[in-house]
């Protein structure tokens, strides 16, 4: 059964973290209650910061490992952007619509350049010039397969000017015991180029491109499949807790997580001069830290620790000196 008390770190490392900041672009991340946005703002040549926040969006997904995923990508607005941009002809916008509908992905774009009335229309081809630019991109990141046209989507918002996009987890549960949580997307965003420009007193055009994961949505997610495993969520990174059965031991306890911090151990202890054990065990125990190490007098007189595993109850004496290096084997095996 998977560990799930904690998602991998390289997610939220992603998901919460300075993402990437492309030289000469402004990043904006803006925390709400309910998302994480991530939006990359500036002049740029076609597609690749476009591409960049798609790869963003799977690698968040992927890192999280909330199961299989689709990225849609609206037609409506890529319509919209040739129409309006490129200058094509509604009718030929319209048969690059019924190829979007019908299939998608890279196979699409290959096939609208072998149609003879795209092929000889100029704008048509600067259109799917972007199209084919930017599945280039898509799949040099390795994630052409996860991008599919679909007209159905439609976000509804006025500032959206070109390419909008949605990710949905697909009606598999990332594991048989699973049951399937109905929670709509999980990330969506688009190119707004005129947005920045309505706030600006002069008016000047500053192109924007940006995604929105919903935070609430896969905490939702999370928490479902922790009661389905029986697992606990874990509110805290701690590996390791300091305790004490006696009185008057606080610079003991001091100097023991002093090393345990410096061997790179998260670890912690209670703000307290004189707590009692059974009040420190049952911390542990409600906040799923793994294993506590104990000192007391005996244990100083012998120069050795008790090292308890929280979930199995079981102590054993370790000498001071190979304390670190059992605790980083046990870290590691589980």
């Amino acid at each position: 059964m998977p560990q799930l008390g904690l998602l991998h770190g390289r997610a939220w490392a992603v998901l919460f973290g300075q993402l990437r900041r492309p030289p000469g672009a402004v990043c904006i991340r803006a925390v709400h209650s309910h998302s994480q946005d991530f939006d990359i703002a500036g002049q740029f040549d076609p597609m690749i910061p476009d591409a960049e926040c798609l790869k963003i969006v799977c690698e968040i997904l992927s890192g999280l490992q909330l199961g299989d995923f689709l990225i849609k990508m609206s037609w409506k607005d890529v319509r919209h952007e040739m129409v309006a941009k490129k200058g094509l002809a509604a009718e030929v916008a319209d048969r690059i619509g019924d190829y979007v509908q019908c299939h998608g992905g890279v196979s699409l774009v290959k096939q609208m350049f072998q149609d003879p009335r795209l092929s000889q229309n100029k704008q048509a081809l600067e259109g799917l010039g972007d199209l084919k630019l930017l599945f280039e991109y898509l799949t040099l990141f390795g994630i052409a397969e996860k991008i599919s046209f679909d007209l159905s989507l439609a976000r509804g918002l006025d500032y959206y000017t070109g390419v909008i996009y949605e990710a949905v987890l697909l009606q598999t549960p990332a594991h048989a015991e699973e049951e399937l949580l109905n929670v709509g997307s999980v990330a969506a965003g688009g190119r707004y180029d005129g947005l920045v420009g309505m706030f600006d007193p002069k008016g000047h055009n500053v192109p924007c491109v940006g995604l929105s994961i919903g935070v609430e949505r896969i905490f939702s997610i999370v928490e479902q499949r922790m009661k389905t495993f029986g697992e606990k969520i874990r509110t805290t990174e701690t590996q390791v807790f300091v305790a004490t059965p006696q009185k008057n031991f606080l610079q003991e306890r001091l100097k023991l997580i002093a090393e345990l911090w410096d061997a790179g151990i998260k670890a912690e202890l209670m703000y307290k001069n004189n707590p009692k054990l059974l009040t420190q065990l049952h911390y542990c125990e409600n906040m799923g830290i793994p294993l506590v190490v104990i000192i007391g007098e005996q244990e100083l007189k012998e120069g050795v620790i008790k090292l308890r595993s929280v979930a199995s109850r079981e102590e054993v004496a370790i000498t001071r000196e190979n304390l670190v290096a059992e605790i980083q084997k046990r870290l590691s095996e589980s």
